[in-house]
């Protein structure tokens, strides 16, 4: 029997229609994003997020203090090594995530944009994306952000998350 190997040009659903001799299957193939996160319309802390036609985040407002911001909880979806990069940024917001238990709280460290990559910690059962803002006296932001979260410890050209409806609060 030989092997087949299918490899996906962009996110979407299609199928496959494989024959030997008188079998017909159909197989369903869904092809994802790279990027892990998960965000959407948040508003909070002075901050408001929406999401642009693309898949970015456009973010205004001024943040109601030092480091806070929005943030979005949801379940990880690997086990290894991810690295998370910013190829769009808004000064004096900082962007992170980090590793959760079932119970909600950090486990380790996190992973920062422009950072190295970073083993997801034993135990993490969801990430939590944050955008803060790094200003002691934050001002008005007005602006868009593309941030991918990816597997493995190679950062590759921005594409639009899965998920982009996920309702964001605040930290």
């Amino acid at each position: 029997m030989g092997a087949l190997s299918i490899t996906g040009i962009k996110p979407g659903s299609t199928s496959l229609k494989l024959t030997a001799g008188k079998i017909t299957k159909t197989v369903p193939i869904t092809v994802l994003s790279r990027n892990l996160l998960s965000y959407g319309p948040a508003e909070g802390n002075g901050l408001t997020a929406t999401v642009n036609t693309d898949g970015s985040l456009h973010v205004t407002g001024a943040a109601a203090r030092q480091w806070a911001g929005l943030v979005w909880t949801f379940p990880c979806p690997v086990q290894g090594t991810v690295i998370l990069r910013s190829p769009t940024f808004i000064a004096g917001l900082n962007t992170s995530v980090k590793f959760l238990d079932a119970k909600g709280h950090q486990l380790g460290g996190q992973v920062t944009s422009g950072g190295n990559a970073v083993a997801i910690p034993a135990g993490t059962v969801s990430l939590r994306f944050e955008i803060l803002s790094s200003e002691a006296t934050p001002t008005a932001k007005d602006g868009d952000l593309r941030v991918q979260l990816e597997s493995g410890d190679t950062a590759h050209e921005w594409m639009r998350p899965d998920n982009t409806s996920l309702r964001g609060g605040m930290n």
